[in-house]
């Protein structure tokens, strides 16, 4: 497996050579200053390959496109669609002459994860990304005041998020929406709450059946393109996998990878598989996942985490949380194994530590939320690990 690294360019504070210190290889970017919908020119992409291969001693290459992001108008069906189609396509063509060929990229409405505390404390002074469900349901309820968002939450979150809101301050609630807007890693469409209610009413009439859609369609555009190119699609999960904020969630379940997958058959439509956010679905058993969707996983990212009761979540660290590590590891290995002996060039299946506990001297540094050096170095030695232990055991290759 190809140990990558999710670098966030020229600004990170992780600079190149501290990713070379981790032991990954491949590097994991996108051109967040482009607005979605908008194309990535051959001169930015070679400009961006340059930068990440300048030091031939560093070892590294750009291996992994994330993300390269669906307009919003695409997820609504609204419109003209085929110029930002046609977009797309073009970004690819100009990925692929670059020598870029795995692409990952989501299709969750509005924002691309949601946490309520970016930086949950720890015993010995850590901190974690963490899921509120009481604190989630007060933005939704009584900061965002959406229609008949009470229905969507239990009696009793409702009643612990009645309490939060009434005892908050102004500084708590900005805080909060700060924390909810993180997901949106790009440089473009950050929203007040005036925005935000503006562009969910955007999607007030596409229900589940609707967005899978207007998913088929967006897939009919663009994989004939990337089969043409010889670029791999690789779809993330929905993070948290639930409806959020009114708006539908197809990318959460078993059930809903295999619609996916059923949508358009080529290789080329394939997946991103996030066992944080896949783990933070009750019912959902990840390593099945992993064994059963094998042969269309394009990009692994690896993470844990730990539910509760009442729909809440934290980031755990990559070894302790709820979902079977060791498992998803071995499924991945053995998918190596078959694509090697299938004669598939491309046999290797890129990973990354996904997320990160901030530690040690991480801590109150500028990264991006669940983005710190340390916590990730920890998660992919941790990796590391298990797949040098599960391949010499089972014979398998790396």
């Amino acid at each position: 497996m190809e140990q990558t690294w999710r670098w966030w360019g020229p600004n990170d504070v992780i600079r190149l050579e501290h990713v070379t210190q981790t032991g990954a290889t491949g590097i994991v970017n996108a051109l967040h200053e482009v607005p979605a919908g908008a194309v990535w020119t051959r001169e930015a992409i070679e400009a961006r390959k340059a930068l990440i291969e300048a030091d031939a001693s560093l070892g590294l290459r750009w291996s992994v496109v994330e993300s390269l992001p669906v307009a919003e108008p695409i997820k609504i069906g609204d419109g003209d669609l085929e110029p930002l189609f046609e977009n797309y396509r073009t970004s690819l063509r100009n990925l692929a002459a670059a020598g870029i060929r795995t692409v990952c990229y989501n299709f969750m409405p509005v924002l691309d994860w949601t946490r309520t505390e970016l930086r949950h404390p720890l015993p010995g002074g850590a901190n974690a990304l963490r899921f509120n469900a009481d604190e989630y349901a007060a933005f939704d309820v009584f900061m965002l005041e959406r229609a008949g968002a009470e229905a969507d939450h239990a009696p009793e979150v409702l009643a612990r998020a009645r309490a939060w809101f009434e005892a908050s301050s102004e500084a708590d609630r900005d805080r909060l929406l700060a924390s909810i807007m993180a997901g949106l890693p790009g440089a473009f469409d950050r929203y007040d709450l005036p925005g935000l209610r503006s562009i969910l009413a955007r999607f007030k009439d596409v229900s589940a059946d609707k967005l899978r859609e207007n998913l088929r369609r967006f897939l009919a555009a663009v994989i004939p393109t990337a089969e043409e190119v010889g670029i791999r699609m690789a779809i993330h999960p929905d993070d948290p996998p639930r409806p959020l904020l009114g708006l539908p969630r197809i990318v959460s379940s078993e059930e809903h990878l295999a619609a996916i997958l059923e949508l358009n058959p080529s290789r080329a439509n394939g997946l991103t598989l996030c066992t944080g956010s896949l783990g933070a679905r009750p019912g959902n058993d990840v390593e099945r996942m992993a064994e059963r969707f094998a042969h269309r996983i394009h990009f692994l990212h690896l993470r844990n985490v730990i539910k509760y009761p009442d729909g809440s979540f934290m980031e755990a660290d990559h070894l302790d949380g709820d979902v079977d590590m060791v498992g998803v590891v071995r499924a991945a290995l053995r998918e190596q194994k078959r694509r090697r002996e299938a004669g598939m060039e491309d046999w290797r299946i890129p990973f990354r530590p996904d997320h990160g506990h901030e530690l040690l001297d991480d801590v109150g540094k500028p990264t991006h939320p669940g983005y710190p050096a340390i916590g990730r170095l920890r998660g992919l030695a941790e990796m590391r690990g298990v797949m040098i232990a599960i391949a010499q055991s089972e014979g398998l290759p790396i």
